[in-house]
């Protein structure tokens, strides 16, 4: 464990999110390798057909994401006031409304995984692969949740080098089962989303088993496991916003993505095209989610610990970090671009990528150009949002999803009918820039007043306390 109200910022910072970005890429890793075996094993529509299951996948799953990112904001805090018996009635309740909340969604995803395919207006020839991987993804949802939430606690107490080390283990069973599953038992369009589920049922095992083995102050008791309303609206509290704020932007995304679809007649290539360069994007993105994970857990044990002036120095630091990110970033994209779009392309399995080849190419760069030269607006993004879900404001954060869906399906519709291709590739720079603008001055707002109510005399601030 670890304890962030204590130290230099930019260095507790650095040490916390490295970890998480190897993990982050590690699990890109993991996910990249589905596309690409599949890619290269059975043809571009199953490639494309897997690819085009992002958007529906991150509705759901950033749905996950979001709230067990919320629940470990209650665990931060918790444990930067140093309430260690808050911490386990935090994970008891966090585990508890888990259960519930893998049932639920998994009642929900499954029987709406046709009807949102249909919706983003994916191909023929695409569809059944993009089914059939979904499908599976999501009768897997617990899998996801019990992985999120053990890896969260540890984050939430300082911890984020050892889910590293789980994660390394589940990429690395999960490409010996794609392996396994794909060419071994030919399970074409069920075998790569089989694996990602198995690995991320193990992987979660073994971070809980972890969790009881080497903290035992953690180890929960028969109290612990008390259902308590206030506890439950408390963490519901934080983490609905935070997960709405997920599926508002992958709402986006969708459709975004069915105005691309839309182009499949008149830009040959451009849905394959989209599909590999996003995997490239995600990988070269992964600094600023970790940045953003980092500055949520050192925000929300520092406001646990009333140190406000440790949470603006964060910020500070965490801008730093994002401009060296995106300058990498950039410099990943643009010069690694080529070999990587042909990681996922095989045209000797399949005509079409022979003859679209340097179409897909062409399209590839474009958008990634687009993205990486605009990653210091994605980043700060996740400074600032990741920050105020720290303190609590979490309705903030979801308000700053709901400007950057609205800028996107705005440039999506307006600019994909006028620009085509390059309209899609336009969308998302606008949208971060939009939800900057809101989050920023979000941030101004709640850090001014959080300022005014520290000069209040002692007095003032209880009886202002009270009133609330």
């Amino acid at each position: 464990m670890k304890d962030l109200t204590k130290g230099n910022p930019f260095k507790l910072i650095l040490l916390f999110a490295l970890p998480v970005f190897l993990g982050c890429v590690f699990q890109q890793l993991y996910n990249m390798v589905d596309t690409v075996i599949v890619g290269n094993t059975v043809n571009a529509s199953a490639l494309t057909g897997v690819g085009l299951t992002g958007p529906i996948n991150f509705l759901v799953l950033g749905f996950v994401s979001g709230l067990t990112s919320g629940f470990s904001v209650r665990i931060a805090q918790r444990f930067g006031a140093e309430d260690m018996d808050g911490v386990r009635r935090a994970i008891g309740m966090s585990l508890l409304l888990c259960v519930a909340i893998a049932v639920l969604l998994t009642a929900i995803a499954l029987p709406l995984t046709a009807p949102l395919l249909r919706f983003m207006e994916v191909g023929e020839d695409y569809f059944p692969y993009a089914y059939s991987y979904l499908f599976v993804i999501f009768c897997g949802i617990g899998a996801t949740v019990f992985y999120n939430m053990t890896a969260g606690i540890l984050r939430a107490v300082g911890d984020s080098r050892n889910p590293l080390w789980f994660l390394i283990a589940a990429a690395a069973l999960n490409v010996a089962l794609d392996f396994a599953f794909i060419m071994g038992f030919k399970m074409h369009r069920h075998g790569a989303a089989l694996a990602t589920v198995i690995s991320q049922l193990l992987s979660g095992g073994a971070c809980f088993i972890f969790i009881l083995v080497r903290h035992p102050e953690l180890r929960l008791s028969r109290a612990d496991w008390k259902w308590n309303w206030r506890l439950a609206g408390g963490h519901i509290a934080v983490g609905l916003p935070m997960a709405l704020q997920f599926s508002i932007t992958a709402v986006g995304c969708m459709i975004q993505q069915k105005a691309l679809n839309g182009l499949a007649e008149s830009s040959l290539g451009a849905a394959t095209a989209y599909v590999t360069a996003t995997k490239i994007d995600n990988l070269a993105a992964q600094s600023f989610v970790a940045l953003g994970t980092a500055l949520a857990t050192f925000a929300g044990q520092n406001c646990g610990a009333g140190r406000m002036d440790r949470v603006r120095k964060g910020v500070k630091a965490g801008m730093v970090y994002t401009v060296c990110g995106a300058a990498i970033g950039l410099a990943f994209c643009m010069g690694l671009y080529y070999p990587l779009m042909n990681l996922f392309l095989n045209a000797e399995i399949d005509p079409n990528v022979a003859l679209y080849h340097d179409d897909i190419l062409a399209y590839g760069f474009k958008y990634l150009l687009f993205q990486s030269a605009n990653y210091f607006f994605l980043g700060t993004i996740y400074i600032y949002r990741n920050t105020l879900q720290g303190i609590g404001k979490s309705v903030l954060a979801m308000l700053g999803g709901v400007v950057e869906l609205a800028a996107r399906v705005l440039t999506a519709f307006v600019f994909v009918k006028i620009l085509e291709f390059t309209g899609v590739c336009i969308s998302n720079p606008v949208a971060w820039v939009s939800c900057d603008v809101f989050l920023f001055a979000a941030y101004l707002v709640v850090m001014r007043g959080i300022r005014k109510k520290e000069k209040m005399p002692d007095e003032q601030q209880t009886s202002l306390s009270a009133a609330a």
